[in-house]
Formats: structure tokens, C-alpha cells, sequence
């Protein structure tokens, strides 16, 4: 079965938000490469990009979360626009609270957590990062 490995793009923050969602979902990086990692004559990176992060991955379960820092000369993401929300399916309760508290903490709760018209617990919320979330455990 082929897994779904969400990619978000950041405005230079993506090593900070990274390691907040490492502390909703443990585990370790699988890579960080740094834009001056990649520097070439034919991929030349600004002096103010070099830190920025050209790919991260952070395994949660068997899937995979990745993003990068967009490059200067690629303009900012607007992180007040609709993106893709993120889709979390928790294993308990107690789970999905831990991570919805964790990540949704200097963020904005559009739909709190709590049991849902279709039969789930369900909330959903934008991170201090932009981002959004679903949050979801069916027993």
C-alpha cells in the first residue's frame, strides 16, 4: 500500500517548527540538509539561505513528514492562505489530546477536540507555524 507523505514549505522556520512537532510525536530526523549542502556552481545559494533548510523528514508512524525553507529568490509562502490540511489518525484518546494540545498551543483551534456528528474525536486547528491539522481517533 503507498503511504501519503505530507511536504509543507516554511519562510526560514522550518528547523523550529520541525522540532515542535518532534515534541508532539518523538522520533528523530531522518535527514536535515542545509541549502549549503547542496551549494554548486550550478545550484549557487545565497549567503543569507545557506541555514536554511533544503529538506527535513520526521517519521511519524510509517509515514513520513517533510518540508524545507523556500530559497529568497522564490518569494514567502503565505501562511494565511488555505494549505492542505495535515491529517493525523491517533492510536487512543489520550493520544490525539497529547498531540492536539502539543500542537495546537499558540495556534488558533478552528474546531475543538471533543466527539464529533460522524462519530469520532475530532478537532481541528491552525499551528503558531500556520499550518493546519486534523486531529482524529476512531475507536
Amino acid at each position: 500500500m503507498a503511504l501519503i507523505n505530507p511536504h509543507i514549505n516554511f519562510n526560514g522556520n522550518a528547523e523550529e517548527a520541525f522540532n515542535f512537532y518532534k515534541s508532539a510525536f518523538g522520533g528523530a530526523f531522518t535527514s536535515i540538509v542545509r541549502m549549503k549542502d547542496m551549494a554548486s556552481d550550478e545550484f549557487p545559494v545565497e549567503e543569507n539561505d545557506a541555514e536554511k533548510i533544503m529538506h527535513i523528514a520526521l517519521p511519524i508512524g510509517p509515514n513520513t513528514l517533510m518540508g524545507n525553507d523556500v530559497p529568497t529568490y522564490l518569494g514567502q509562502v503565505n501562511e494565511n492562505e488555505n494549505r492542505s490540511k495535515i491529517s493525523i489518525s491517533a492510536e487512543s484518546k489520550e493520544e490525539a489530546n497529547k498531540i492536539f494540545n502539543i500542537l495546537s498551543a499558540g495556534g488558533t483551534v478552528e474546531f475543538p477536540l471533543g466527539d464529533s456528528p460522524w462519530g469520532s474525536y475530532f478537532g481541528m486547528f491552525r499551528d503558531k507555524f500556520g499550518i493546519e491539522w486534523m486531529i482524529e481517533y476512531t475507536a
